[in-house]
């Protein structure tokens, strides 16, 4: 029983561990989604604010405007190189992320299989005691018989 207390600790701060690391991953894999989707927006408000400027230039644009068009343009550039950096972080993140988890799975795993190979050995021994128990009784039985043949 002293093998199996240790053990079954182990097993249960291995299950906690992979738990937390899961909820981790879950909470890492929510902030790249977030990111990405930050990103395609700046992207599409870009995409759509060229549009415009290239309609307003089409019609006549003073300088004046232009250069306020260029400018925020520039900004917006600013601000979707920011969000590349951020969404590239994340996706690290992610990725050491999905390593902790399934480094606490194959954790997990190996006391699981460790836990069944003492099992195993535990039901093996109870196995051999009976058969043991079994034979000292057959051959008390057998003893006995023979030693009074009357009885």
């Amino acid at each position: 029983m002293t093998r199996k207390l240790p053990l079954g600790m182990l097993i249960d701060l291995a299950h906690t561990q992979t738990d937390d690391a899961a909820r981790r991953l879950g909470a890492l894999q929510s902030a790249h989604l977030n990111a990405n989707q930050k990103l395609d927006l700046l992207l599409q408000y870009r995409q759509d604010y060229h549009d415009q400027l290239d309609t307003l230039m089409r019609s006549g644009l003073p300088s004046s405007q232009w250069r306020n068009y260029r400018n925020f343009l520039g900004t917006l550039d600013g601000a979707i190189e920011q969000q590349r950096a951020i969404a590239a972080q994340t996706e690290t993140r992610l990725d050491n992320g999905r390593i902790d988890w399934q480094h606490q799975k194959r954790r997990l795993s190996s006391f699981d299989t460790l836990a069944e190979r003492v099992r195993l050995q535990e039901l093996t021994a109870e196995a051999k005691r009976e058969q043991r128990d079994s034979d000292e009784r057959a051959a008390r039985k057998f003893f006995d018989r023979t030693s009074h043949p009357t009885l």
